[in-house]
């Protein structure tokens, strides 16, 4: 038996049509391995992006500073590859780490609200990146959720940080919104963080936004930021979030914007995407055409009752067809259930599906984990559920439970990468 990602593959493959779905879904998350992708750019004497060569042998020292969801798995693909002196990595915590050995150091820190851990990560990253010196060369490897997991909060206290992430993640806000916000209130991201870098660098990023914004990828702790004060304000009027913002941190926004100058000159540093959420989509497509199905690809991003209503459209009338969908979407947090977008969106399509001819629906987080459950996603057949029931489930932010009932849920545990939600329809 092959090493599967799906972990309960075996028990939810109860027909043709769920195994090759889950096939599919598999095959999406084995292209965001970053074994599957380091080597692509990466080899013993150098990294080669389109066509800029750095050549490796030029440099005294290798070190690497890894943040996010894939931070160990990268490290150690590309650790396999060029031996690293020395290096830091910030995971989630929950997640144990992929890699061994005394010269790497390693943080747990909270996802998606920072912590104590996240603050002296940042502290330890920052020192390391400022003590290397001309001839030595760090490549950061970068990852959706690093975010959260490097935070130095700018002025303000640590609790009011947290009570920004907690407003921003159920106002509905975009990632990057999100991001805005974050980077104006910390001394880290929007690129601080290689500001005054004497040593060579180049960033390898996988990314986990719509577009590919690099300075929205964990808020662009590496790359020069092109959002203002002004934005981060005019985000949380938006949401009418400002009456419930902590007046110091509305206070450093407010003085921010008044001292606002034009960007500062900084070292730029080269900022690659190596991977996002198409390479996936790619791989799956190539799946579902071996099985013999007829394919349609599309992406999915914001609300997600608007992207309900475009995977609907995507649907088609023949037999054989195969609908794979990438993104990821929005969702306003209701109610104190358990789920995640994905599983909504699996909830929201089986719904809106009842009259249909016989289909098969799954979705799942590349990260592996959904929402606040401990599930990657869900898989189901367009059965007849009763209207009220799915309601309850959605009115609550309760996807997860509905799929428990109707032992439908993904489980893979940390996936350590993160290139957004896949999904597939069978018909």
């Amino acid at each position: 038996m092959r090493y599967m990602i799906i972990q309960n593959f075996e028990e939810l493959a109860t027909t043709d049509k769920k195994s090759q779905c889950l096939e599919i879904l598999e095959s999406g998350l084995q292209a965001a391995d970053p074994k599957n992708i380091i080597s692509k750019f990466v080899t013993t004497n150098q990294i080669k992006i389109g066509e800029k060569i750095l050549n490796i042998d030029n440099y005294s020292n290798i070190y690497s500073v890894a943040f996010g969801k894939a931070a160990d798995s990268m490290t150690r693909a590309l650790n396999a590859i060029i031996p690293i002196k020395s290096g830091i990595i910030v995971i989630p915590k929950g997640s144990k780490a992929k890699i061994k050995g005394k010269k790497f150091q390693i943080f747990n820190s909270r996802h998606p609200k920072p912590d104590q851990t996240s603050v002296k990560a940042a502290k330890e990253v920052m020192k390391f990146v400022q003590n290397k010196k001309e001839n030595e060369l760090i490549i950061f490897l970068v990852s959706g959720g690093g975010s959260s997991l490097l935070a130095m909060p700018d002025g303000i206290t640590l609790d009011d940080k947290i009570h920004v992430t907690n407003l921003l993640l159920k106002s509905g806000a975009t990632i990057q919104e999100f991001n805005c916000i974050r980077k104006h209130l910390s001394k880290i991201k929007g690129g601080k963080l290689v500001e005054n870098i004497k040593c060579d660098a180049i960033s390898l990023v996988m990314s986990d936004v719509e577009g590919d914004d690099l300075s929205s990828i964990a808020s662009g702790t590496t790359y020069l930021d092109n959002t203002t004060y002004q934005n981060a304000l005019d985000i949380l009027g938006k949401y009418k979030l400002k009456r419930k913002t902590p007046i110091e941190v509305l206070q450093i926004l407010e003085n921010g914007k008044n001292n606002e100058k034009k960007i500062l000159e900084k070292a730029e540093i080269e900022n690659v995407i190596i991977a996002n959420n198409q390479d996936c989509l790619e791989q799956m497509k190539k799946t579902a055409e071996k099985f013999g199905y007829s394919v349609i690809v599309i992406q999915i991003f914001g609300d997600i009752k608007k992207a309900v209503t475009k995977v609907l459209e995507n649907i088609s009338e023949n037999q054989k067809t195969c609908l794979i969908f990438g993104g990821e979407t929005t969702v306003q947090v209701l109610g104190k259930g358990m789920g995640g977008r994905s599983q909504e969106m699996v909830l929201r399509i089986l719904k809106n599906t009842q009259k249909f001819k016989k289909i098969t629906i799954a979705s799942m987080g590349t990260d592996g984990i959904d929402g606040n459950s401990v599930f990657a996603g869900a898989i189901t057949d367009n059965i007849k559920v009763d209207l009220n029931t799915m309601k309850e489930f959605l009115r609550n932010s309760d996807s997860g439970r509905f799929f428990q009932k109707q032992k439908g849920n993904i489980k893979t545990d940390f996936t350590h990468t993160n290139l957004m939600d896949i999904g597939v329809i069978l018909r």
